[in-house]
């Protein structure tokens, strides 16, 4: 049963971990708290939801749609708004970003009403058995997808051109302005695939959990303690961030119950603030 336990939390620390990524990004390149990330999340999800219900789309294909509408999202709300503040202190860019989710959240409420939704797939129940363990195929795929993306992201930061920008632009503003980077491209970019990829997890979490208009904020709590955990300045912070959550919440869950999963969450957050304050993989001065 243990083994059961943790081999669950594993499967929902990868959905975790992706989560996570995008806030990963756009916190340790521009250093915004992106306290509206879980509205993104809610925007995917219900863009993925719709796509299936409209046309039949199915979620693991509509995941690429999803990634790319949110990606545009993303990309037009930092250069069109975020940019015009991005040399302002955090506390502006806090109130920015918080004003960018109340009227995500209102906007979605007015559009789809509160009513709780869900992709039923007809293979959302579909398993397979390891000896004793039952693993869902739909969460394996989803841990699959965020380490594959996690992969991507790797790729892109460290081996092509915009993420030599990025990363220059993460360690020495005035420095990759002087080399010739556009900064507010930089950024807009940056700050794009980070929405993307909570694009990414708000499909998956339609898939496995109920949606609805005001779920963002126990999403943005649950990506910044995995950021924390995690540490920034990598892109696998966030994977082990999520696993360490996914499992510790798993466990807890069940010696507990369900209802302190997110006491549990805030208790980890506490304990890495206190002893490890970058975090698990965080880099050190």
């Amino acid at each position: 049963m243990i083994l059961q336990i943790i081999v669950n939390g594993i499967l929902k620390g990868g959905l975790y971990a992706l989560m996570a990524l995008g806030m990963s990004l756009i916190w340790g390149v521009m250093d915004i708290i992106n306290i509206a990330h879980g509205a993104f999340i809610m925007l995917g999800a219900y863009c993925s939801y719709w796509l299936f219900t409209l046309w039949g789309v199915d979620p693991f294909i509509s995941l690429f749609l999803s990634i790319f509408f949110m990606f545009l999202v993303g990309y037009a709300i930092q250069k069109y708004l975020i940019n015009l503040v991005i040399r302002a202190t955090i506390f502006i860019t806090l109130i920015l970003a918080f004003g960018i989710e109340i009227f995500l959240n209102n906007l979605a409420l007015v559009m789809w009403t509160a009513d709780v939704r869900k992709v039923q797939v007809p293979y959302g129940a579909a398993n397979f058995n390891i000896g004793t363990v039952t693993i869902p195929y739909v969460r394996l795929s989803a841990f699959i997808i965020a380490l594959v993306i996690a992969g991507i992201f790797y790729i892109v930061l460290n081996k092509t051109r915009t993420g030599r920008s990025i990363r220059a632009t993460a360690q020495d503003l005035d420095a990759a302005r002087l080399v010739g980077v556009d900064v507010a491209k930089t950024y807009a970019l940056t700050f794009g695939m980070g929405v993307g990829a909570a694009g990414a997890a708000g499909t998956l979490w339609a898939i496995l959990f109920p949606i609805n208009p005001m779920m963002g904020g126990i999403l943005t709590l649950k990506s910044f303690v995995v950021v924390i955990i995690g540490g920034l300045g990598t892109m696998f912070g966030p994977i082990i961030g999520g696993l360490t959550l996914g499992v510790a919440e798993a466990l807890g869950s069940n010696w507990f119950g369900a209802t302190y999963e997110n006491l549990i969450s805030f208790t980890i957050l506490v304990l890495v603030l206190i002893f490890l304050p970058r975090g698990i993989l965080g880099k050190r001065e």
